[in-house]
């Protein structure tokens, strides 16, 4: 059984998903295990930020 879930909370997402997909302004960004997805350096980068220093 597949369940789509389109939800913002990120802690409740990796909590409950065997693969997560991740998008940017729909456009995928990444995608796989929910560690694979939360260490990826396009989702840190849309989901975090960095500072004008580039950090």
């Amino acid at each position: 059984m597949s369940i789509l879930l389109v939800e913002h909370h990120m802690s409740l997402v990796m909590r409950v998903s065997d693969k997560v997909v991740a998008l940017e302004f729909g456009r995928k960004i990444a995608d796989g295990t929910p560690d694979e997805v939360r260490s990826h350096p396009e989702v840190i980068r849309a989901y975090l930020g960095e500072g004008d220093d580039g950090h």
